[in-house]
């Protein structure tokens, strides 16, 4: 069950840059590698753009609703399966049900 709110990029600013990298773990670039996007009962392959143990941003033209949960099937992970944190631009941020080992 989804939010019926999201969060898209041009509804905040961001007039400063940031200048402190706040995450909790290291991003790891996913080069040109590709997943399968479970979204509302159909399935889409993304672009990842990078990837931690908690979660992944791809490239996904759609616009999901903040909290909305989606599967993801990876080459390297297999199934995965957890929810959007955030929607930008063409992106979006998705944070793992549990961490990959």
């Amino acid at each position: 069950m989804g939010s019926k709110f999201s969060l898209e990029g041009g509804m905040i600013p961001r007039t400063v840059k940031r200048m402190f990298d706040q995450r909790s773990e290291p991003r790891h670039n996913a080069g040109s590698q590709t997943a399968v996007l479970g979204f509302r009962g159909r399935n889409h392959v993304v672009r990842l753009l990078n990837i931690s143990p908690s979660g992944v941003m791809a490239v996904f033209q759609l616009t999901p609703h903040i909290g909305e949960e989606i599967s993801l099937q990876m080459l390297d992970q297999g199934q995965v399966y957890g929810h959007v944190m955030w929607v930008r631009d063409g992106r979006i941020g998705i944070s793992f049900a549990a961490p990959l080992e």
